[in-house]
């Protein structure tokens, strides 16, 4: 059974002077699911993500939430909708419960929801808590949390965990993985981490100059571009003098005066077998072993010939 369309986007445009900062993309969203835009900074992702929330106009093309135009239904369509941008600035000398509270008050949220999003963020400890006392992991999640007092089905987070430490970015995406679960929650994600991308998300967006290079999941955007896995080792003692260089089979290249080599494998659950038996089989034992899958940082590298942390002109 096919899932419910959320968001439906086409032909969207928008330049900044000679900048086009989003260059002529179509972007759907279904019920349940997670996408991430992933892309340097400048690559159009921030653009995009305002244009659906209805902060940016698009120059062209269509918008539509639930078959509602941003243009007419924008009191429907931020009733549906849960936003957390790159900063989020509180006042530093009121707390989190009277933060949280206050903006409870824009939606006519109970004190049960307040209560209910606190816990949810895991801000307990720090209700009392003045936010300028708050750490980056915590003023994320505060953040997080006002994002979802109108219990949005649609969730939209521009760069969530930007200077955040990997122990405070993991929480952020624990969160993230209970609402799916339990509430069944659509995510838009803007990042430039990798792993965040593949962590969260069922599809992933590769943006670059405005434009969508490519779509799918990890595993068929490495496919699309026949990216290889690599297998990097080492063998005890001489190698023979009777080893083929390159043997049939596992495409083995190897460096005979240091013992090491190296596999590529577009089919691991082949071909690593394969290369285990080749090593098996030539009286070879393994001294050092690695393999390495090649990341989405690789596969823009491979597209574009510049790294996701590289700023975008």
């Amino acid at each position: 059974m096919d899932k419910e369309l959320l968001i439906s986007a086409k032909g969207l445009h928008k330049n900044f002077k000679k900048v086009k900062a989003v260059d002529g993309v179509d972007f759907t969203l279904v019920a349940g699911e997670y996408v991430a835009l992933l892309g340097p900074n400048g690559a159009g992702k921030t653009t995009l993500v305002e244009m659906i929330e209805g902060i940016r106009t698009p120059d062209r093309g269509e918008i539509l939430v639930r078959g509602l135009s941003i243009k007419d239904d924008r009191s429907e369509l931020y009733a549906r909708l849960g936003i957390s941008f790159q900063e989020t600035r509180f006042l530093e000398k009121i707390t989190t419960l009277e933060t949280v509270r206050l903006f409870a008050s824009f939606y006519s949220q109970p004190e049960e929801r307040i209560e209910e999003v606190i816990h949810l963020v895991g801000l307990e400890e720090k209700r009392d808590a003045y936010t300028k006392n708050l750490s980056g992991g915590q003023r994320q999640r505060l953040a997080l949390g006002i994002a979802l007092l109108n219990d949005p089905e649609i969730l939209i987070l521009d760069e969530p965990t930007t200077g955040l430490d990997p122990a405070a970015r993991r929480e952020i995406w624990d969160i993230l993985m209970k609402l799916r679960k339990e509430r069944g929650t659509s995510l838009i994600l803007t990042t430039h981490y990798m792993e965040e991308a593949t962590h969260l998300c069922d599809r992933i967006i590769i943006m670059d100059k405005g434009r969508f290079l490519a779509e799918g999941s990890l595993g068929s955007l490495l496919t699309q571009m026949k990216m290889a896995d690599v297998a990097h080792f080492a063998v005890a003692g001489p190698l023979p003098d009777d080893l083929p260089q390159r043997p049939a089979g596992p495409a083995i290249e190897w460096d005979r005066a240091t013992g090491r080599g190296r596999c590529e494998m577009h089919n691991v659950s082949v071909e690593l077998p394969a290369l285990f038996a080749f090593l098996e089989k030539h009286g070879l034992r393994l001294s050092d072993f690695e393999h390495i899958r090649p990341t989405l940082d690789d596969l823009f590298l491979a597209m574009t010939g510049r790294r996701l942390t590289e700023e975008t002109e």
